[in-house]
Order: C-alpha cells, then structure tokens, then sequence
C-alpha cells in the first residue's frame, strides 16, 4: 500500500480519500470494510469509484452498528449512485448482481445529505 501522507491545514478541514476501482479490487471484502472504517473513524470522508456489492454494504453497516459508542464512533453515512445498466432489473438485484458505481461514506456526526438522485448527491460535510 502506498504511503499516506499527512496534511494539516490547521483550519479544521475534512480530508477526502478517493478510491479508484482497481485499488478496492485488490482488496478481499473484509479488508474493503476495514479499510473504510478506519478512514472513517479518522473523520475522513472516502469516495469510492465502483462502489460496494451489496453484501459488503450490508457487512459495512453491519460491523459499523457493532463498533459505534456514545463517546466514541458515532457510525457512518453512506449514499451510492445506482449503475446504469439494462440488465438492472428485478431478478438482478435479488441475485446481488446490482453494484453501486460511486459510493460516498463519512463520519455520521459530519456528513448531512441533502439530496440524492441518479444523478447527484448534494451533501454538506462539517469540520469537527
């Protein structure tokens, strides 16, 4: 994995992480949920190009309701484009075969949807 890089702007701003598909595909389900999280729980806002299946998002909330704490994590935000595909009909979603195509997660406690459609997600992210 390549080297972070720390950046503090000393005005309180919100980092952005955008995750390219290929990186995630290098990544077992757990690791993609891990790897969220921890970005997350460092009030950071990750954008994920392909998104999430829609097992590893009901895993994501999943571990997410177990780790959330009064004082502590306060859980997630989480909104995904649909993709755009003609064979996104009913059997395909039954079957799990309807990925996200861009997928936005952050703190709970920071981020604050405002709109969403098939085209647009308008959110709007506070400092701590």
């Amino acid at each position: 994995m390549p080297e972070q890089v720390k950046h503090d702007d000393g005005e309180g701003g919100v980092q952005i992480d955008m995750i390219s598909a290929g990186r995630m595909d290098e990544m077992t389900s757990m690791e993609k949920i891990h790897f969220i999280l921890d970005g997350v729980r460092e009030g950071k806002v990750v954008i994920l190009e392909a998104g999430l299946s829609p097992d590893e998002e009901a895993k994501l909330i999943e571990v997410t309701m177990t780790e959330i704490s009064p004082d502590g994590f306060s859980g997630i935000e989480i909104e995904s484009y649909p993709k755009e595909s003609p064979k996104s009909g009913f059997l395909d979603r039954i079957l799990g075969e309807d990925e996200s195509k861009m997928t936005v997660i952050g703190p709970a406690n920071q981020i604050e949807t405002l709109h969403k459609d098939s085209e647009l997600i308008s959110a709007v992210v506070s400092a701590r």
